[in-house]
């Protein structure tokens, strides 16, 4: 009797759980989608005519016969956007606060219309002629989707390298190159507004959005993010720089609140913003889901108002990360002027709070304005005919070619480039099933991704069969793996296949054809779950057990070991390093990943990427790690969608609804090298196939300015690229500083053997200043600084000494 019991309970929990994701679905759909109310559709298609006054033509967007202020495309977007809202009734206010709903932005709806797959819109404004505008995902590169309904074209998108190989190419010019190949593909399949890029700092090795993010320093995210969001907008697209701020993790996100010093947020986690903020003038910020010090950053009117446009002078628009926050009139006030994706709740709570008084009309006009020049500085004000053909071959090589730039050479004896080799034994199953790129928001819907097995065959290498055959075998054994996903289950799943270990036989074949073998080690996370330490962090058994296997057999025969690292973020490379003869990190480099790789290997391309963050021995040797969940517990969608109610202190867990960020600024290389401890591969390290020498170290220091020029030498025997690093140390700190801390950077054209050049790197004497508490302002210590120029954290190859004196 119990077994048919037991059989009936799982069909009565099964049934239980169908009708909760079926009464979810309804409650998102009726109670969190704005569509059709007041007669609002956001996909409708406005009819606009023309106006020619003194032979030229304008757009009579209201269709009124007449020139209005805000059609006149010569007057200013203040003026044009102060008579739009004199023209709006209330109603028309508060309803363009808020998206238009999940159904039209995720192209749910009639696929035929708008642009399936943007994550989210604006509400149009019908009467007035205010059409909508589109948001999509897009840190990698834009995610739509790649087909619709029963239009025979396709609509692929680029897949460019993550935010973190970006970084470590430590090239600013290259990466606004980047910035410009996603913007013209979001011009012309009709995005607006790219929900990019990441800016938030690598806390932890663990965060599972740390590919999304550039660096555990700020001033590298801030350069490289600037770079980026000026090559992007400048195609007349805007940008949402993510996620404003301090979200260092996934678990418990939604509500999770960073408990934090005011030195720490200032130094380390808004610093990058600001200075994205003040290169790049971003159309839109995101803010974050999370709180900090108990306020919700969408809530908080002082991080939106007080810093953003007070002390940064934004002039752009925020809007708030999908579902985030929970008073809408409060986050209005605060200065979070777009709510998405837009539901029925904040509207009706909007319409309420205005009529009650409790949500002034002056926050809904100043918000509302923002939102207007946003929509009145975009391409859809201009009827732009986007084409839908964007040039992805042209942004193919751009992708090839920034990904190999941002590889790093972390080890290399004697083996790389490879040189009179035919063929290559290919071990690991990623060596195959290449990852492009992560999870979640940062996916992106492609054409094709080039495995380094067909990078390797495109650049005339042999491919050793018996480790095809093996991989293939592998591959059927265990094909539920191998699937390929569709939809919102390839943008959410992380997941890898299980590794393969290769038998004696494969081995022995492998030694015994190829020249050199080639293991690949692969690591993939997302949006919505931190990373685990056990077999993510740390290699897993059978991992460990194929680079000593290989190494060994191949090592008998005096043949070379080639690690390559096709990862996302950190892992432990410490306990098996001295094994393999050369370690490339590889990171995931899109669409063109597997070819970029056999660029470098092949010495087409020499490896000019620098670390952007520290390579730690064990992950608790990060000061973080004693305040970061550990369990990859993944995040809750109901509590995101539906809100969770606030716990009593003493009911709080600690890591999932706070975390105390108790290192301060003591992040990264700033705790490394401020403790002396041990690690595996510094903060901006990186080998060349060449060697540069750095000389000639000049400093001058002029009002408020101080250049610094450097000569590099390449003193090697190929062509390549070097990294200046400039930090900086105060002599005789009467504060707890860092040891040093990087401030400026720049690299090196292409330079061919015994070749110079001359960096010229610029910093202001206020980067030199620390966050003082208890004034609660910037201050600068008078009296003697060292200035280092080095190629990494722990090579600080040449100093100079400057006097700053009393401002």
């Amino acid at each position: 009797m119990k077994k048919p019991l037991k059989i009936t309970l799982k069909i009565v929990l099964s049934v239980v759980i169908i009708l909760i994701i079926a009464a979810a679905a309804l409650a998102i759909y009726f109670n969190r989608s704005i569509l059709n109310i007041d007669g609002i559709d956001p996909l409708e298609v406005v009819e606009i005519k023309t106006i020619t006054i003194d032979g030229v033509t304008f757009l009579d967007r209201n269709g009124n016969g007449k020139l209005d202020i805000y059609e006149d495309t010569s007057k200013t977007l203040e003026e044009r956007a102060d008579d739009l809202i004199s023209q709006m009734t209330i109603e028309e206010k508060i309803v363009i606060l808020k998206g238009s709903g999940m159904k039209s932005g995720m192209g749910f709806g009639d696929v035929n219309k708008g642009v399936s797959g943007a994550v989210g819109t604006t509400v149009p404004i019908a009467r007035l002629g205010i059409p909508t505008v589109f948001l999509s995902d897009g840190p990698a590169g834009l995610r739509i989707n790649p087909t619709r309904g029963d239009d025979p074209n396709t609509y692929y998108c680029t897949a460019f390298p993550i935010g973190t190989m970006l970084a470590s190419t430590w090239n600013t010019e290259l990466v606004h190159q980047v910035g410009e190949s996603m913007g013209n593909e979001a011009l012309e399949y009709g995005i607006d507004v790219i929900l990019g890029p990441g800016a938030n700092i690598h806390r932890s090795p663990l965060n599972g959005r740390n590919f999304e993010y550039y660096s555990e320093d700020p001033v590298l995210t801030g350069k490289i993010g600037a770079a980026i969001v000026n090559g992007i907008e400048s195609n007349g697209v805007g940008t949402s720089v993510k996620h404003f701020a301090a979200n260092s993790q996934e678990t418990a996100r939604n509500y999770n609140d960073v408990r934090i010093s005011e030195r720490a947020l200032r130094e380390i986690y808004l610093k990058g913003f600001e200075i994205i903020v003040k290169e790049a003038q971003p159309w839109t910020i995101m803010s974050s889901y999370n709180k900090v010090n108990g306020t919700y950053t969408s809530e908080s009117r002082e991080l939106l108002t007080d810093i953003l446009r007070g002390e940064w002078n934004f002039k752009g628009l925020v809007m708030s990360d999908w579902f985030g926050g929970e008073n809408a009139s409060a986050q209005i006030h605060a200065g979070n002027d777009l709510l998405e994706p837009g539901t029925r709740n904040q509207f009706n709570s909007l319409k309420e709070a205005s009529q009650e008084g409790t949500l002034s009309e002056e926050d809904i006009n100043t918000s509302v304005k923002r939102i207007l020049k946003m929509i009145l500085n975009s391409k859809k004000m201009e009827q732009y005919a986007y084409s839908n053909t964007p040039d992805l071959k042209g942004h193919a090589q751009v992708t090839r070619q920034s990904a190999a730039e941002g590889m790093i050479l972390l080890k290399n004896e004697g083996v790389l480039p490879l040189e009179n080799v035919k063929n290559v034994a290919l071990f690991g199953v990623t060596s195959y099933n290449f990852i492009a790129g992560g999870a979640g928001s940062g996916f992106v819907n492609v054409a094709y991704t080039v495995s380094l097995e067909e990078g390797l065959k495109n650049a005339g290498f042999e491919i050793n069969k018996s480790g095809i055959d093996a991989f293939e075998a592998h591959k059927s054994a265990n094909s539920k793996f191998f699937k390929k996903k569709e939809g919102l289950a390839a943008m959410m799943d992380a997941s890898t296949p299980p590794e393969m270990l290769p038998s004696e036989d494969v081995l022995d074949g492998a030694k015994k054809d190829s020249e050199v073998a080639i293991i690949t080690i692969g690591r993939n996370s997302g949006e919505g779950k931190d990373r685990v330490e056990e077999n993510d962090f740390n290699l897993s058994e059978t991992e460990i057990n194929m680079i000593s296997t290989v190494c060994e057999k191949f090592h008998a025969e005096g043949k070379k070991v080639i690690v390559v690292l096709n990862i996302g973020g950190v892992i432990e490379t410490a306990s098996w390093k001295e094994k393999p003869d050369a370690i490339l990190l590889a990171w995931q480099g899109g669409q063109e990943g597997g070819n970029s790789v056999a660029d470098v290997l092949k010495g087409t391309v020499n490896p000019s990427g620098k670390l952007p963050m520290t390579f730690p021995i064990l992950l608790t040797d990060h000061a973080s790690t004693a305040n970061f969940p550990l369990d990859g517990e993944p995040m809750s969608f109901s509590n995101m969608l539906f809100g969770i109610e606030e716990k009593p202190e003493n009911e709080k867990i600690k890591n999932k609804d706070f975390t105390n960020f108790e290192e301060g600024i003591y992040v990264g290389y700033r705790h490394f090298d401020k403790n002396n401890i041990q690690v595996s591969y510094p903060f901006g390290y990186g080998l060349s196939y060449t060697k540069f020498e750095l000389s000639n170290m000049n400093t001058l220091v002029s009002g408020d300015s101080i250049s610094i020029q450097v000569t590099v030498k390449n003193v090697g025997q190929v062509a390549g690229k070097e990294v200046v690093q400039l930090y900086t140390s105060k002599q005789g700190s009467i504060v707890d500083r860092p040891v040093h801390e990087l401030k400026g950077f720049a690299k090196t054209p292409l330079l061919s053997p015994m070749d110079s050049t001359q960096v010229n790197i610029l910093m202001s004497v206020s980067d030199l200043a620390y966050w003082d508490e208890t004034s609660g302002t910037w201050a600068i210590e008078q009296g003697g600084y060292t200035i280092f120029a080095g190629t990494s954290s722990r090579a600080l190859l040449l100093e100079s000494e400057v006097n700053v004196p009393k401002f």
